[in-house]
């Protein structure tokens, strides 16, 4: 069975930062990209950031470049997503994704496995 296990979110004022870990089981590590995909209430879901675990290759939306870094750790079959300078426009659930392949992948239906989300909000 395939699992994606988000965690890490909370409460944070602007300006501050957060580190969301996935850890990922029930697939081959690294025959996937992991990536991290957020929803604001009335919005649509945004591919934030992606990394290929094979080469190590990455993505981030504008919207976070700069300010958010992604990392895997391997033997931990890990995925982190720091925050830093946080805004109250990061406010969302943020979910973790696996796709089959080794590029990253910008687009969030093309993910086939999700895990739960976890709420990030951020107040001014």
């Amino acid at each position: 069975e395939v699992q994606l296990q988000a965690s890490g979110g909370g409460s944070v004022q602007a300006g501050g930062s957060l580190r969301l870990s996935c850890v990922v089981s029930g697939i081959t590590f690294a025959n996937y990209a992991i990536g991290w995909v957020r929803q604001a209430p009335g919005t649509e879901r945004e591919v934030i950031s992606c990394i290929s675990i094979r080469d190590g290759a990455t993505y981030y939306a504008d919207s976070v470049k700069g300010r958010f870094t992604i990392s895997s750790d391997k033997a931990k079959n890990t995925v982190y997503l720091q925050m830093n300078s946080l805004k109250p426009e990061d406010t969302a659930v943020y979910f973790c994704a696996a796709d089959f392949g080794q590029g990253v992948t910008r687009y969030w239906s093309l993910y086939e496995h999700w895990g739960q989300g976890t709420l990030v909000t951020v107040s001014s």
